[in-house]
């Protein structure tokens, strides 16, 4: 984890920036006291919590608030963990105005927006009362959930995906559906307790807190109090004086000290958001992750092909149909039939890898017959789209009742990282054992990327097959390499790749070939628009 950002002798419209340098593991003890017997409870009437939309859309592009996994190198890990920006500062200071303003300044497609509103604890039934009757202090750090803050923030740092609930304070208590976000290049954690723990403060890179006038702050939720939940100045007013700003006082300013940046005037102070962007930026350079096809490339020359993958034996029948779909002259019609004649026995020469466990049945005849039947919960498939999505009749045609997702993987064309751009997958898909569709692998970068997806969602890496009509032997080496309990299957393993690292001798781009799109004009194995697998 990179050390905070240390900004001594600048200073940002009227107003100096605070390093976290020095006691602050001190500081912070000192800003924590025990709940106080007085203190007085806040009054919610509305839910508060920010369910942010999935999609941001500004003046140059769509930005997806929900983010993605991160791209890993080839040895499958990540090297650089996300960039991770704490916004603090008290109720209505424009913290999520600030967080936007950021975001859409750094013109990143990916980031994450998460909001501390999402993270209040489940409250016990005496304390439901008590909020019933406005009895209970939301307001105070001991309302958070911080040890599933602190989780939940540790996994979007290393591009895993995590569940994020929904908190509903017209009922005091969390929704029954969450909400799943991935890791991304930037992750915004924003809230009024944002630096109030310990170990929360190490997790994040960089310290903002919004410091906007308290009476721009009463003038804000009036307006907001009074047209969003039809309530009266006057029960604003004293819900502020007694609730709001006592909190304030006592446990969100002092946190100030322990800022890296004050923003004063909050979305006002443009300047100081601009020198926030230009410092995100050079960490996101530092930072950058490249998909290195040559080395990789390079990497496993001359190495034996690896134990974990299985090709399917080459009959004359097998060879045969390859002739035909490999041919540049074969109608559209011809390839649709023998690829899905090829489909179904790599499906079938897959299904005899999965767990089976002995079983007795009894015949019509009222005899014993010793068989198997499988061991495992249930069979998942997962395709890459497009071309991937060409396997699931086959699949559904040998698999009863089978399960279907679909990941769609392009590559953005500006820095060369695969990114995940859709993902559908069943629930409780941890407990399968998932089939990973795709037609052709070359470099293995869309491949990689969706296991990688699959182990964010919790399925056990020797739980995982890939499934290719042709593979390039750089994409086998590439996958086995990064993820060597990962079983790869496929009909057939050709020797190399080209410059532009597209399979030779191949079969072209197979999404064009059969569903009848223009094809590339070199004749590329690539999906248009999408990674090569």
């Amino acid at each position: 984890m990179s050390s905070p950002p240390a900004y001594p002798g600048i200073r940002v419209s009227g107003c100096w920036t605070l390093g976290a340098e020095g006691s602050s593991a001190e500081s912070l003890d000192r800003l924590l006291p025990p709940v106080g017997a007085g203190r007085s409870p806040r009054k919610r009437t509305t839910s508060q919590c920010k369910s942010e939309p999935p999609l941001l859309r500004t003046s140059k592009r769509t930005i997806y608030t929900a983010g993605r996994p991160p791209w890993y190198n080839e040895h499958g890990t990540q090297s650089k963990e996300a960039f991770a920006i704490g916004l603090g500062g008290g109720s209505a200071s424009g913290k999520t105005t600030v967080a936007r303003m950021i975001i859409e300044a750094l013109d990143v497609p990916w980031v994450v927006l998460l909001s501390m509103d999402s993270f209040y604890k489940v409250l016990t039934r005496q304390q439901q009362e008590q909020a019933a009757h406005n009895n209970f202090n939301f307001d105070h750090p001991d309302a958070f959930d911080f040890d599933l803050i602190i989780s939940t923030l540790k996994k979007l740092k290393q591009g895993k995906s995590v569940k994020v609930p929904i908190y509903d304070f017209t009922t005091h208590s969390r929704k029954k559906d969450w909400k799943t976000l991935y890791g991304a290049n930037v992750i915004i954690f924003e809230g009024i307790m944002a630096f109030a723990d310990k170990t929360l403060l190490e997790l994040l890179d960089m310290k903002i807190f919004v410091d906007t006038d308290s009476d721009i702050r009463l003038v804000r939720r009036l307006r907001r109090d009074i047209s969003e939940r039809g309530r009266d100045i006057e029960g604003v007013i004293k819900q502020y004086n007694k609730f709001v700003k006592p909190a304030f006082d006592q446990y969100i300013q002092p946190t100030m000290r322990l800022a890296d940046i004050v923003v004063p005037r909050g979305s006002g102070n443009t300047v100081a958001i601009d020198l926030i962007v230009q410092h995100v930026h050079s960490q996101l350079e530092e930072r950058k992750l490249r998909w290195d096809v040559a080395a990789l490339a390079s990497a496993h020359q001359c190495h034996p092909l690896p134990q974990t993958l299985s090709v399917l034996k080459s009959t004359p029948q097998v060879r045969g149909m390859h002739t035909i779909i490999r041919d540049r002259e074969t109608s559209r019609d011809e390839f649709i039939f023998y690829s899905k004649r090829l489909m179904r026995l790599l499906i079938e020469h897959a299904l005899s890898f999965l767990p089976f466990q002995d079983c007795v049945v009894q015949t019509p005849q009222g005899q014993d017959y010793a068989g198997k039947c499988y061991a495992g919960k249930q069979i998942t498939g997962v395709s890459i789209l497009r071309a991937g999505e060409t396997m699931e009749p086959a699949l559904r045609a040998v698999c009863k009742d089978v399960r279907i997702g679909t990941i769609l993987i392009q590559t953005n064309q500006l820095t060369g990282e695969p990114e995940l751009h859709y993902l559908r997958l069943p629930k409780d898909i941890s407990d399968d054992h998932v089939i990973l569709m795709d037609c052709t692998v070359s470099t293995g970068a869309a491949a990689m990327m969706a296991v990688r997806v699959l182990l964010d969602h919790d399925v056990p890496e020797d739980k995982i097959f890939l499934l290719s009509l042709l593979m390039a032997e750089m994409g086998v080496h590439s996958v086995a390499y990064a993820f060597p309990r990962v079983r790869i299957i496929t009909t057939a393993v050709d020797k190399r790749v080209n410059d532009l690292f597209r399979i030779i001798p191949g079969i072209g781009n197979f999404g064009d070939r059969y569903f009848g799109t223009d094809a590339v004009p070199d004749g590329s194995d690539e999906e248009e628009g999408g990674s090569a697998s």
